[in-house]
């Protein structure tokens, strides 16, 4: 037992190192950007902050995504975010004894990155205009609307991510969908609440410039947006219809006895795409040998779950690769 304890605590660190290398590359290319977009030196700069921003965001989401799909973002889940990886664990789909781990390395990414682009670019990244790339709102915009604009942007994204996580087909567009929120979001918001949605992203950059007045709004609100999309997401799932049956023909059926080896017991469940109930299955069903496409199985005591015969994820974390 102390063995299989000492090989998850490994793994949960493995994988939060994952998170902080992910937040440090993400928070050095933001103050890239905005260094090279900001500085009236550079040959680059955009003097009209709404097209700078639009560009900024455009930017953002391609980077974001471009992580999320990499190797460290494939192994960790990609999160880059705090309200990210709380809303997961609400949701169901993420271990709650990773939260802290993986929240305190999105932090210290952030500061890596941050001061890995003051090493890198100089006194530049001080300027007034770049400032870290540090998010401030509009002088026109009050605290409580810059906090509502946060957290009601976060509440949307996690919303449409849990959409799109429940349904088998669409699961793949998730990385997708995130880079276009957060492209949107800078795009929109940045000019007016400074369109954060992620604590990491604003913590490093604040810390460095001393920047701490409204420091509290964008490492909160979208906290607070994650829960409030999350407890939507729970909300409109219990909403839909239940899972419809699936029909094995019986010439693809394989004996009871297979049940045992293909790791499913009394507590497994399948579902299909289109449904968001659980159904249990009865111990003595056999299931077929290779199953139809898009069809699911979760295993509760293996803690997996299985895609059309692959295991897309253990313990909480996708599956690199499918078992040999």
């Amino acid at each position: 037992m102390s063995t299989v304890s000492s090989l998850s605590r490994r793994l949960r660190l493995s994988r939060a190192a994952d998170e902080f290398a992910l937040t440090a590359v993400m928070l050095f290319l933001a103050v890239t950007v905005v260094r090279w977009l900001r500085d009236p030196d550079s040959a680059l700069y955009v003097e009209d902050l709404d097209a700078a921003l639009a560009a900024i965001g455009g930017l953002s989401g391609a980077i974001l995504t471009g992580l999320i799909f990499s190797p460290p973002g494939r192994r960790s889940g990609g999160h880059l975010n705090p309200a990210v990886t709380v809303s997961l664990w609400l949701m169901g789909v993420f271990p709650g004894r990773s939260v802290v781990p993986y929240v305190l390395a999105q932090l210290a990414g952030s500061a890596a990155g941050t001061g890995l682009g003051r090493l890198v670019w100089g006194p530049a990244v001080s300027l007034p205009s770049v400032d870290y790339a540090a998010i401030a709102p509009a002088p026109t915009w009050q605290p409580t609307s810059v906090f509502v604009a946060e957290a009601g942007s976060m509440t949307i994204i996690i919303v449409a991510v849990g959409f799109t996580m429940a349904h088998a087909r669409y699961a793949r567009l998730v990385p997708y969908v995130i880079g276009l929120s957060v492209a949107l979001v800078i795009a929109v918001l940045g000019p007016r609440s400074g369109g954060s949605i992620n604590p990491a992203r604003q913590f490093g950059p604040a810390a460095l410039a001393g920047q701490s007045t409204d420091l509290w709004i964008y490492l909160v609100a979208p906290v607070l947006g994650a829960v409030l999309g999350a407890w939507l997401h729970h909300l409109l799932s219990r909403r839909r219809p239940l899972t419809r049956k699936v029909r094995v023909p019986a010439s693809k059926q394989s004996p009871p006895e297979g049940n045992a080896a293909a790791g499913v017991s009394r507590r497994s469940s399948i579902r299909t795409p289109a449904a968001t109930g659980v159904e249990s299955l009865p111990g003595t069903l056999p299931l077929p040998s290779r199953l139809a496409i898009d069809v699911v199985i979760r295993d509760t005591p293996l803690h997996c779950i299985w895609m059309n015969d692959i295991q897309t994820s253990k313990d909480g974390f996708p599956s690199a690769r499918p078992p040999l």
